[in-house]
C-alpha cells in the first residue's frame, strides 16, 4: 500500500493520472433474534481490515522515542479502534525499510521506534501486536516491503552492520532513495529469509506485500540495474520481461516458503489499482492512469491472481466513483472479472485517508459508503481494507462511522 507513507506513495502515483483526480463511535448494533446464539448463527464472513503503517510514523508510533508504555498504549488503542469499527483484520507494517519491528536475526531495529536505527526499543512490538490482536479476536497479517532500504541516499544513515552496507553491490540509488536490486538472486533469497524470520517466530495470520516492487518511475531517473541484467538477463526478450520475471519469482517463492514455514497463513498483495489501461492492452481496464503496474512496477498482478499464486489481492482503488481517469465503478468490475474462477480472493483497498478532501467527490463523507454499496453488486468482492489505522480511529469527517452504520452493523468473521 510505501512510503515515505502509503499516502505519499499513492499520491505520487495518482499525480500521473490524466486528470487530477473523527472520532465518531460506531452506532450500537441491534441485538438479532435469538440473542448471542442468533448473532453467531447469522455472522457473515468477509474481510474488514485496516492497514497500520509505521514508516515515517504515519500511524504508529505517533513519534519516535516514546516510552515503552506509551508505544504499547498507542498500539492497543488502534487495535481497540479496529474492534470498535467492527473490523476483523489488521495489516501491521513490520518491515518498512529493510529494518524490523521485532528482534530480527537479519536486520536492525527500525528507527521509527526509537529514532535510531538498530537501537533496542526495550520490548517486542510484533510479538505484542500478535498477542493483543488475537486477544481481541482480530487477525494480524505482517506487512513487509521487500526492496525499500532507505528514504534517502545517504548510506551512513544505515547502521554499520546493515546488510546494505556489508553488500553495497546489492543496492541501487534511485530518485533520492535506496533500494535492494530485485534482479539479484542473492537479494531475493535474503529478503525472503529476512521476512520469514518473523513468520517463524510469531503466529501471524498472513504475510502481506504492498504496491512497491520496482520503484514507481520518476521523470529523468534511471534505475541502474545494468550489472544485474548483464549477469542474469540472458534469454529474455527485453529488460522489462526480465524484471517481471524477477518479481514473479519473488511472489512464487514467498508463497511456497510461507506454506512450508507456517501452513494455513495467508499470502496477499495490495497492488496499485491499475494493471494496464485498455489503450495499452485490450485486457486492461477502461482507465487513463499514468502508472500501470505491469509496465512501470514490473508487477504482473493480473497473472498472480489468474494463476492462483496468492491467497488474496487488495487492489488500491483510491479513486472516486465517476472519476474519468480511474473510475472506482469501472475498476471494481474489472478486478471482479480477473478474480472470477480463480482461487485468489478479492478484497478492495479503500482510501479512508482521502475522506474530506476538498475539490473532489471525497468532500462528501458518504462517498466511502457508496463504494461498499457498489462493490456488493459483485460477489467476487469478499471485503474491504481501509487505509489507514489513524484515520479509522480518528475519523474526522465521520466517513468510517457511516460505513459502520450502513454496512457493518454486525460483526463478521475474517475469511481463511
Amino acid at each position: 500500500m510505501s512510503r515515505v507513507t502509503r499516502r505519499a506513495f499513492t499520491v505520487a502515483a495518482l499525480s500521473t493520472l490524466a486528470v487530477t483526480h473523527g472520532a465518531s463511535a460506531a452506532p450500537a448494533a441491534p441485538q438479532p433474534p435469538g440473542g448471542a446464539a442468533g448473532a453467531r448463527r447469522e455472522q457473515v464472513t468477509e474481510m474488514r481490515g485496516m492497514w497500520l503503517a509505521t514508516v515515517s510514523n504515519r500511524d504508529w508510533p505517533s513519534r519516535t522515542g516514546l516510552s515503552v508504555a506509551r508505544q504499547r498504549g498507542e498500539l492497543t488503542a488502534l487495535l481497540d479502534a479496529a474492534v470498535r469499527r467492527r473490523l476483523n483484520t489488521v495489516f501491521l507494517q513490520v518491515r518498512p525499510a529493510a529494518d524490523a519491528l521485532w528482534p530480527s536475526s537479519y536486520e536492525p531495529w527500525s528507527r521509527y521506534l526509537t529514532g535510531t536505527q538498530g537501537k533496542d526499543p526495550g520490548w517486542d512490538p510484533l510479538g505484542t501486536a500478535v498477542a493483543e490482536a488475537h486477544a481481541r479476536g482480530l487477525k494480524l497479517h505482517a506487512w513487509f516491503n521487500p526492496y525499500r532500504v532507505a528514504l534517502s541516499t545517504d548510506r551512513t544513515q544505515l547502521v554499520s552492520s546493515h546488510p546494505a552496507r556489508r553488500h553495497p553491490d546489492w543496492v541501487v540509488a534511485y530518485a533520492g532513495k535506496l533500494y535492494y536490486d530485485p534482479g539479484l538472486p542473492e537479494v531475493r533469497a535474503f529478503v525472503q529469509e529476512a521476512m520469514l524470520d518473523a513468520v517463524r517466530k510469531y503466529p501471524v495470520d498472513g504475510v502481506h506485500f504492498d504496491d512497491y516492487f520496482y520503484p514507481y518511475p520518476e521523470a529523468g531517473q534511471t534505475f541502474d540495474d545494468d550489472a544485474a541484467y548483464d549477469r542474469h538477463g540472458g534469454g529474455f526478450a527485453s529488460r522489462a520481461a526480465w524484471r517481471r520475471d524477477n518479481i514473479d519469482k519473488l511472489v512464487r517463492e514467498t508463497a511456497a516458503a510461507l506454506a512450508r514455514v507456517r501452513p494455513g497463513a495467508q499470502f496477499g498483495i495490495s497492488p496499485f489499482g491499475v494493471w494496464r489501461n485498455a489503450a495499452t492492452d485490450p485486457r486492461g481496464s477502461a482507465t487513463k492512469a499514468g502508472a500501470q503496474t505491469y509496465d512501470d512496477l514490473y508487477a504482473d498482478t493480473r497473472k498472480w491472481v489468474r494463476e492462483g499464486w496468492i491467497d488474496y489481492v487488495v487492489p488500491q482503488l483510491y479513486w472516486t466513483i465517476g472519476l474519468a481517469a480511474a473510475d472506482y465503478a469501472e475498476l471494481v468490475p474489472w478486478w471482479a472479472e480477473v478474480a472470477r474462477g480463480s482461487r485468489t480472493r478479492l478484497y478492495v483497498g479503500e482510501a479512508l485517508y482521502r475522506a474530506g478532501e476538498k475539490d473532489s467527490a471525497w468532500r462528501d463523507p458518504d462517498e466511502l459508503s457508496r463504494h461498499l454499496t457498489l462493490a456488493k453488486k459483485y460477489p467476487e468482492v469478499r471485503g474491504h481494507v481501509f487505509f489507514a489505522a489513524k484515520d479509522v480511529a480518528a475519523d474526522p469527517t465521520g466517513a468510517m462511522a457511516r460505513v459502520v452504520a450502513d454496512h457493518y452493523r454486525q460483526p463478521a468473521k475474517s475469511p481463511r
